[in-house]
Parts: structure tokens; C-alpha cells; sequence
């Protein structure tokens, strides 16, 4: 009789022969049996995971023949008080097959396992940054535009379509706004997890350079300890004077 031993290891294989299948669910074997629904589980799960990555790929799929470098594009930081507004552009190649979703739907940690994935994957990928001052000047929203455009444009390769999460890229280049795009588009996925994993390190720093507002952990949004901070510590030159809790701690502290 196979030991159980012998059975995992031939279910560990990337091909497992039907016999194989069969031979255990024939066994009497707790452990057999064990292993079979162990094995059944896993292809489920492997099987959910490739529909759904087809499902998140239509777009690109649907684009490809006449596109073939289509860039996902996509932006962090919009609501924080403090910090920059940071988009990414990424232009996947076809075979793409990394388990990108919308980066506020992924842990910390996998986001930091599949961004130098991403990264040493895509065809090609750049960074738009607007910082507060920009921000300040230009409005929250034209910011996040101007600088969806500088990534699209920073990009190594010419895009020849893009796909952008909700907003429209001015420079007059073909695209497509997506509601929901970075739960809707690998290539808007991979552009979200880059630009978190991003702006996050950016904000790790920040916390060290300003202490005292709880940067690392609030990536700049107002929370109780980050308002503490405003109030016993003033404003710093990464706070947008133009939302109104920084604007309220400028006009006490005239500064």
C-alpha cells in the first residue's frame, strides 16, 4: 500500500496523474482521505483564484489586440492631511498572472510581497508625486490629474491606451475611467499596490523627520492622535494649509 508520505509527495506535483486521485479516494485511510480533500481544496482555491484573475483582466484582454501596451494607472492619498497625493503608472505584460487586487482590499504584508513582483514583472512602470504646496495651488483633484499625466508620460514605454481608476488623465491620450478600476483592472491593481507600498515608506519616513503626529501609523488622515499632534506641535511644511483642520491650527498659530 502507498504511504501517505508517498501520496503527498505526488500531490505536491503540478500534474497529478487521475490514478493517483483515485488510488486515494479508494483508501480507507483517515490520513488518505485527509489528503484527498486537502488536495480538492487547494485546486478550488488555485481555480477561484485564476476566474478571478480573468475576470480582473477583461479590460486588458478586450484592449490588447489593438493596444498592446495598455498602462493601469492609479493614485494614494487624496483625503490624508499631510503627505503627498502619489500615482503610479504600470504597464503589464500579457502573461500577467501575480494575484493583484485593489491594494485596500490586500494585508500590509502582501502588498509588500507583490509590489518587487510587480516591479520586476511590468513592462513598465512610473511615479507622479504632488506634494502639499501643490496641492495647496492647484486643488486636490487638478493635482491628482496633473500628476496621473506626469506618471503616464515618465512611463519608459510609450502607453498606447490607458486605464485609470475613476478620474480622467489630461494630454489627450486614449483611455478609459473605471468606477472601482483597481478592483476591476490587474493593470489599475498593480498601479494601486505600487502606489501604497510607495507613498506608505514615504509616510515611515516622514514619521521620523516629524514626530509626534503618528505619520507612520495614519499615513497623514486625521485621527485623534494626528489632530493631538496639530494642536501641540503647529503645522509642518508636509500639511496641506487648505484642508480645514490644518487651516483651523494655521489661523490659531498665525503660522
Amino acid at each position: 500500500m502507498t504511504t501517505l508520505k508517498a501520496y503527498k509527495e505526488l500531490l505536491a506535483t503540478p500534474d497529478v496523474d487521475l490514478a493517483v486521485l483515485e488510488a486515494l479516494a479508494a483508501d480507507p485511510r483517515a490520513g488518505a482521505q485527509a489528503l484527498l480533500a486537502q488536495y480538492h481544496r487547494r485546486e478550488a482555491k488555485a481555480e477561484a483564484a485564476a476566474q478571478a484573475l480573468a475576470e480582473r483582466s477583461r479590460f486588458e484582454r478586450e484592449l490588447w489586440p489593438r493596444y498592446p501596451h495598455i498602462a493601469g494607472i492609479d493614485e494614494v492619498g487624496r483625503g490624508p492631511l499631510a503627505g503627498p497625493v502619489v500615482t503610479a503608472a504600470v504597464i503589464l505584460p500579457h502573461d500577467f498572472a501575480l494575484p493583484v487586487n485593489d491594494s485596500k482590499q490586500l494585508t500590509a504584508h502582501e502588498r509588500t510581497q507583490l509590489f518587487p513582483q510587480i516591479i520586476s514583472q511590468a513592462v513598465a512602470v512610473s511615479l507622479g508625486v504632488a506634494d502639499a504646496p501643490m496641492i495647496d495651488r492647484e486643488n486636490i483633484y487638478h493635482a491628482t490629474e496633473l500628476i496621473m499625466g506626469q506618471a503616464a508620460a515618465r512611463l519608459r514605454v510609450r502607453p498606447d491606451f490607458l486605464l485609470v481608476d475613476a478620474m480622467t488623465v489630461p494630454g489627450g491620450w486614449p483611455q478609459r475611467k473605471l468606477i472601482k478600476g483597481d478592483a476591476n483592472s490587474i493593470s489599475i491593481a498593480a498601479a494601486s499596490i505600487v502606489a501604497k507600498v510607495v507613498r506608505d515608506r514615504l509616510m515611515a519616513t516622514y514619521d521620523a523627520v516629524y514626530p509626534g503626529y503618528d505619520l507612520a501609523s495614519n499615513e497623514g488622515y486625521g485621527t485623534a492622535k494626528h489632530l493631538q499632534g496639530l494642536r501641540a506641535l503647529g503645522v509642518t511644511p508636509i500639511h496641506r494649509r487648505s484642508f480645514s483642520p490644518v487651516r483651523d491650527a494655521v489661523a490659531r498659530t498665525g503660522r
